[in-house]
Formats: structure tokens, C-alpha cells, sequence
């Protein structure tokens, strides 16, 4: 381990416990099984391995009185039955300010081939308890993302936790990386669970255009190992809770937190645990929540961290487990349609069922009146469009599904954004205008 990855012993199982060492009595490619250490080991507790590589790092995922099941971090392993076995207590990351601008895998070691990291004086542990409920501050200001379709139907609070909810392919992670660009924000951190690899540096040079200044990004690439991509968003919000007790509001993106349940199956199969729902045990339905929570305000006088988790939905059904568990415990959720992606309207952002709780905090009273009409509009425009084609609409015959019909294809236009496309300052404004030039007189043709 470097030194900017520590794992220490921050128990009180005194300095015996450094002498102690078991062996190895089990290997399978899932886990391996220690004995002679269950006394003096806790869940979660980091054990290594000497290997022909180096020490090969495990967490203890299962304590029995005669055993204890690891689950290694590395994906090829070369232990064997009776090699020794030691504690190294739980996992902690140090973060500094030198780590904006780098990219690092799950362990916070260097992943960028730009030398070492900087290490801060402070250690944090990867899982921590979120701020006593009581305790911690209010949610703060709207922030512009410069979204439009977000900015004008579910603006963004400093402080809250939004969902991303999408199927494979309709735009989900080009839509995380836009947000990622929003201004408001003193640090970026963005987890990058289970994705292609190619697409992490896609990310860096073409989404956020080179402009590294103010991110730290956390890699668990798809052929990592489950307990790189159960540990990456984990050690993500530890580097985001430093910067928040530093004064700074951040912005914590991870994509998905879909990819961190499948990993989390992983190691829970692997401990024992039944599965309940579609495969996934217990555990991981408690797993989430734990993780979700720490986003959020600070302490009183602290800074905030603003998540937003993207939710990759199995099969495009939005009521699968992971999606309807998470949805609860967000301030939102934003929602992502495959039948707009394929009319070629991006974000594919399906304004009617995207909703933000904290959306009074950002609107004005006239923008709320104008949201809830432009939904009123857009609702009935999407009812009535089978019997449209169907030729069943008389114009004339109802006065406010004419207004639809006339309005609502051009707020579809607007709304229409791609990476490139300059932001929206005044989003609301904006949207007037255009409003207003479509059906504006044409000028009158000039005399010659």
C-alpha cells in the first residue's frame, strides 16, 4: 500500500493484534477463508496477504468462530492454502487539495500516470456516518446547471440528492457529464462505477473539455473486480465529506449507483446472504441508503455536498428494486425515456415524470404558475397523440389542446441541448423569447 492509501488499525485491539497472524485454510474464486484471526477482526476489516506480487488486500465480508471469509480486491490471485493472513484494520483514504485535477482508482492511488499524490493530514475513513440528523445544516440556494430542461421543471438545491433514472443507451452518462461542468461549485467529484473503460477518458477530454481544475474522478472500470466497484463510490464520498468540511460546496456524481448494487450482490452472495428480491440480499437494500445519506449538508457553518446518482434501470422498468428503493430515499429524480431518445431529443429528459421535492426553494412564484401550466400542456399533448394521428382533433373544438398543440412542439425544441451547446444562464427567459418569436407577425416584405 502507497502512502497516500493508508489502512490502519484505529481499534482498541491494542498492538497484540499486530503479532497475530492466521492462514489461509480455503481458496475459490469468489473468496478465501482465514482461520486463527476471528477474535480480533471486525466486518469490514482489511486483511493482507503476502502474494507473489506483493500483498494481496481483502475484506473480511463474514465472521464465524472458527473462519473468516475475505473477499479480495485484486481480480487474479496467486495465494494459496496456509499462507499467512494479518489484520490491517479498516480502509482510509487522506485527500488534500492537491488531488483536484487527478484521477485515482478505489484505493486513492494515482490512476493518471501523473506521479504520486499528495497525501493530507487527515485520514478518513471510506465509510463513515453521515451528520446526526439534527445536527446538520439546511439545504442551500438553487444552483444553475445550465440545463435547460432541468433549470426550468427540476431545478438543483446546494445540498440535495437527485436521481438519475435511465435504461442502457438513452443518454445517461453524457447527460452526468454535463452536470458535472455546472458552475456553483468550489470541487467536482465524480465516481466512475463499472464503466468501459474508453469512456473515462472520453469523459475527461471531450465532456469536461480538458478543464480538470476543479474534479477529482474515482475509477472502478467494468473489469475491475465487485469489491474495487463496491469501494469506489465509497471512497468518492469520503474525498467529497473532506472537501465539505473544508467550507466548500461540492458537487458528488456517481454513475451508477446501479453497478455499485450488482457489486454489492457480489459480496454478499459471496458471504452467504440469500438473495430476496431479483437476486439482491438483504444487505444491499440497507447498503444504499447508508451511502445515499452522506450526501447532503454538513455540520452548521460547513459546506455542502450535492449528489447526483444515476440509476441505470434494468430493462428499462423503472419499479425494478434498486430504482424503487433509491427513489424513496432521494430529494428527486430526474427521468430519462427511450421513446425521446429515439425522436432525437436529448437530454431524453421526460419532463412528467422527472420531479425535484425542493423545487419551491428555486422557483419564484410566477415560474412556479408557468411550470405548472407548461406540465399542464405537455400532459395533455401527450394524451391526446394517438388520437391526433388518428385524425380525431378538430381545431377550434378545444380551446386549450389548440394552445397545446401550437406551444408544446417548440418548448420540445428548446428544451433540446447537446455537450457542446452553450449553457443557459436564464433558462425561463429564454424559453419566452423563443415563444414569443414563433409566433410573432412575419415583418412586412419591403417595397421596391
Amino acid at each position: 500500500m502507497t502512502a497516500q492509501t493508508r489502512i490502519f488499525d484505529a481499534s482498541p485491539l491494542d498492538a497484540a493484534c499486530i503479532s497475530i497472524s492466521g492462514r489461509i485454510v480455503d481458496v475459490s474464486p469468489q473468496a478465501f477463508r482465514v482461520a486463527g484471526l476471528s477474535p480480533f477482526v471486525r466486518l469490514g476489516d482489511c486483511i493482507a496477504c503476502p502474494g507473489e506480487n506483493g500483498d494481496e488486500i481483502g475484506e473480511v465480508v463474514r465472521i464465524e468462530a472458527d473462519a473468516l471469509t475475505v473477499k479480495p480486491f485484486g481480480t487474479r490471485s496467486t495465494l494459496g492454502v496456509k499462507a499467512a493472513a494479518r489484520r490491517i484494520g479498516p480502509f482510509t483514504v487522506a485527500p488534500s487539495h492537491a488531488w483536484k485535477g487527478r484521477v485515482v482508482d478505489a484505493f486513492g492511488r494515482p490512476y493518471d500516470g501523473l506521479g504520486p499524490l499528495e497525501a493530507g493530514l487527515e485520514e478518513r475513513f471510506a465509510d463513515s456516518a453521515p451528520p446526526p440528523a439534527l445536527k446538520r445544516g439546511r439545504v442551500g440556494k438553487p444552483v444553475p446547471t445550465g440545463i435547460r430542461a432541468i433549470d426550468i421543471f427540476t431545478p438543483l438545491i446546494k445540498g440535495q440528492r437527485i436521481g438519475v433514472f435511465a435504461g442502457s443507451g438513452v443518454g445517461k452518462s453524457t447527460l452526468m457529464g454535463m452536470l458535472s461542468r455546472a458552475q456553483g461549485f468550489d470541487t467536482v467529484v465524480v465516481a466512475l462505477v463499472g464503466e468501459r473503460g474508453r469512456e473515462v477518458r472520453e469523459f475527461l477530454e471531450e465532456t469536461m473539455g480538458g478543464d480538470l481544475s476543479k474534479l477529482v474522478t474515482v475509477v472502478a472500470t467494468g473489469d475491475e473486480s465487485p469489491m474495487m466497484r463496491r469501494l469506489a463510490p465509497r471512497t468518492a464520498t469520503a474525498v467529497a465529506e473532506w472537501f465539505r468540511d473544508q467550507g466548500e460546496n461540492v458537487l458528488l456524481i456517481v454513475d451508477s449507483v446501479t453497478r455499485l448494487a450488482h457489486a454489492a450482490r457480489d459480496v454478499a452472495l459471496a458471504a452467504g446472504e440469500p438473495p430476496v428480491a431479483r437476486g439482491y440480499p438483504p444487505s444491499v437494500f440497507s447498503e444504499l441508503p447508508q451511502l445515499l445519506e452522506r450526501a447532503g449538508p454538513g455540520f452548521d457553518g460547513s459546506g455542502t455536498i450535492t449528489g447526483v446518482f444515476s440509476v441505470l434501470v434494468d430493462g428499462d422498468d423503472h419499479n425494478d428494486p434498486i430504482a424503487d428503493a433509491i427513489r424513496g430515499t432521494l430529494d428527486g429524480h430526474i427521468v430519462l425515456d427511450r421513446a425521446i431518445a429515439e425522436q432525437g431529443r436529448f437530454p431524453a429528459i421526460d419532463v412528467l415524470k422527472s420531479i425535484s421535492r425542493l423545487a419551491d426553494r428555486a422557483w419564484s412564484a410566477q415560474e412556479r404558475e408557468l411550470v405548472t401550466r407548461l406540465r399542464s400542456m405537455i400532459a395533455r399533448f401527450e394524451d391526446t397523440r394517438d388520437l391526433r394521428l388518428l385524425g380525431g382533433y378538430n381545431r377550434g373544438s378545444d380551446q386549450v389542446l389548440d394552445q397545446a398543440v401550437d406551444l408544446v412542439p417548440h418548448i420540445y425544441d428548446y428544451l433540446i441541448q447537446h455537450p457542446g451547446d452553450p449553457v443557459a444562464d436564464k433558462p425561463f427567459k429564454d424559453l419566452s423569447k423563443k415563444l414569443k418569436e414563433a409566433f410573432a407577425p412575419p415583418a412586412p416584405a419591403q417595397a421596391r
